[in-house]
């Protein structure tokens, strides 16, 4: 059993689940221990928080749940590192730390009365599980729905138990790989901008005024989905993504995650596309 005692200003925490995603992606789900701490805990999609393990190292990670579950969060981690790794071996009920949350969120309140479209690429699904949750929670408030997810190859798919239920109340959801396999049964199959190329055409000018998106995966992706965005003219002040790769000791006294004279820790990592083409070598 850890022992706590030397967190400050964190979270003192319960894995009470632990979920295998893909050989290399694990779903943890993470409970606060003290009643009252758990009921004033709050974030908003897109946040992220720092996990702790004693002993061996703490990382950023970006909560990947319902912000309406009040104290309980759930962590989609990528073996990719010491931390990492050791988590891949804990089992429930092991105590972890987690401190925050921080970063900035999506302005998803602002999307009310909008069209919205998610995106996300490889294991960018994981913290766009969270506003994926918020707008089907609160379906009623937002107009068209379309979820785009994808990845290369099928084994990478994550949280596909939950692709029914994402379907669901007239949200439209598109899974794509680029590279099948003989198990593959879905469509389409490309790129993540031929399918949302496809649901863009042939749209009024209303339609694209009144669209929201959030963009979620590797940097390199946010230029190809949101240069096309931009070419049906949904405004870049209406798009948002989210560095979370740069994301180190969530308050910025480390300075790794700076971005010229940004810190990600503390301006993001959520942060509308122009200024993220504002901000040298951001992706």
């Amino acid at each position: 059993m850890y022992d706590l005692s030397c967190f400050e200003s964190t979270y003192r925490c319960e894995i009470t689940s632990v979920y295998p995603l893909t050989e290399m992606e694990t779903l943890y789900r993470i409970q606060i221990i003290d009643p009252e701490e758990r009921r004033r805990f709050i974030f908003i999609p897109g946040q992220f928080v720092m996990l702790e393990l004693p002993g061996i190292g703490e990382a950023p990670f970006s909560i990947s749940s319902s912000p309406e579950i009040r104290g309980e969060i759930e962590l989609c981690i990528r073996k990719a590192g010491n931390l990492t790794n050791f988590l891949a071996k804990v089992k429930r009920g092991t105590l972890v730390g987690i401190r925050g949350p921080f970063g900035t969120g999506f302005p998803i309140e602002e999307m009310h009365g909008q069209n919205i479209i998610l995106v996300a690429g490889g294991l960018g699904i994981a913290p766009l599980r969270s506003p994926i949750a918020y707008v089907q929670e609160n379906r009623s408030r937002f107009k068209e729905v379309n979820i785009i997810y994808g990845t290369k190859t099928p084994a990478n798919l994550l949280f596909t138990y939950e692709y029914d239920v994402w379907s669901k109340d007239d949200i439209n959801l598109s899974i794509i790989v680029e590279r099948p396999d003989r198990s593959w049964k879905g469509k389409p199959v490309g790129l993540i901008t031929d399918t949302l190329s496809k649901i863009l055409s042939g749209r009024n000018n209303e339609f694209y005024h009144n669209t929201y998106a959030i963009v979620c995966g590797p940097p390199v992706m946010f230029k190809f989905v949101c240069n096309m965005l931009n070419k049906f003219h949904i405004p870049m002040q209406k798009m948002f993504v989210s560095l979370e790769r740069r994301m180190h000791c969530g308050t910025g006294k480390c300075c790794r995650c700076n971005v010229g004279s940004t810190y990600t820790c503390l301006k993001g990592p959520v942060f509308d596309y122009w200024t993220v083409m504002n901000l040298k070598e951001a992706i």
